[in-house]
């Protein structure tokens, strides 16, 4: 029996459902999800307000207490520094993007200027406010059918994220993908992080056959420039690695974007760079990815990103 620990909000139990019918088909062991209550669902402050790891901690905590074999986590949600008797998996990376829902299906351009647009993300609001259209950015919390269920009563539009939606059954409610040179996404964003004890081998290898090294580079490049400016979760920050075969044997080829914000939209530091990783057996891709990762975030910060992230807090 394998015991996977999850928070339990519908989302987070649809997308451990994944995650435990893969540990299911790979390992051949019968797998239970356990539902652990964490701070942050206990809470409607904003997530800024209730600090890093609110979604994580509890769920750490009973990996350590070993009332469960194996925690699932939206990557996003995790602290930068990772606990050294911890090792996370990544499987493959659902779609990264931010969506717009809104009232009559309409896309963002074709929203009036002004319009109420309900969104818990700093980053999310500093971005459309930065369009210069005047848009309300209404702070909401709460799970994806409370949120949902308030555009076309009090907002105009919420905006999600592609995966969320995805993983709940409901990416057809979806009125607009919003393109990355619009909305760039959350480190991690659409990523999960499937958690063990380092120590719990038989854990650690059935969790390590989930892991796809494509998503694993990605998400490490973002959490390295992340990490990097020191900036959580709910910072104005944003960042998009694209990864793919390289062209030679051997080599995966990484595009990372990255991006810092003044929550008003004011200002804002954007750079991007291409990076060859190695991808054999005896490399560390994800370890590679990291440094460029925090190489570009270095970029940012010589270029004003401190200034910005200061004036947020």
């Amino acid at each position: 029996m394998i015991r996977v620990g999850t928070r339990g909000s519908k989302l987070a139990m649809a997308q451990s459902r994944l995650v435990a019918d893969e540990l299911a088909r790979v390992s051949g062991e019968e797998v239970e999800l356990v539902r652990i209550k964490t701070t942050g669902d206990g809470s409607s402050a904003p997530v800024a307000q209730l600090g890093v790891g609110v979604f994580v901690n509890q769920l750490r905590e009973e990996l350590e207490r070993e009332t469960i074999d194996i925690a699932v986590h939206s990557y996003k949600d995790l602290p930068t520094a990772q606990p050294d008797h911890l090792v996370v998996s990544v499987p493959g990376r659902a779609d990264p993007r931010d969506v717009l829902i809104a009232a009559e299906d309409r896309a963002l351009a074709e929203l009036p200027d002004g319009a109420r647009i309900g969104t818990g993300s700093p980053r999310r609001m500093a971005q459309l406010r930065a369009l210069g259209r005047g848009f309300d950015c209404v702070p909401i919390r709460g799970n994806i059918d409370t949120r949902i269920g308030r555009v076309g009563r009090d907002l105009d539009a919420v905006v999600l994220a592609s995966a969320g939606l995805s993983r709940a059954g409901r990416e057809g409610e979806v009125s607009e993908f919003l393109d990355p040179l619009v909305m760039l996404p959350a480190p991690a964003q659409g990523a999960l992080a499937v958690e063990c004890r380092k120590a719990d081998k038989t854990s650690a290898r059935i969790s390590s056959m989930l892991n796809d090294r494509y998503s694993q580079a990605a998400v490490a490049a973002e959490r390295g420039l992340l990490e990097r400016l020191e900036a959580g979760c709910s910072a104005p920050v944003a960042a998009l690695a694209d990864v793919s075969e390289g062209s030679s044997p051997g080599q995966i080829d990484l595009y990372l974007r990255g991006a810092a914000f003044a929550v008003d939209g004011s200002a804002f530091e954007r750079l991007s760079t291409t990076a060859t990783l190695t991808d054999a057996a005896e490399a560390d891709p994800a370890a590679e990815a990291a440094a460029v990762g925090r190489a570009l975030a270095g970029d940012l910060l010589n270029n004003g990103a401190e200034q910005l992230l200061k004036s947020d807090l």
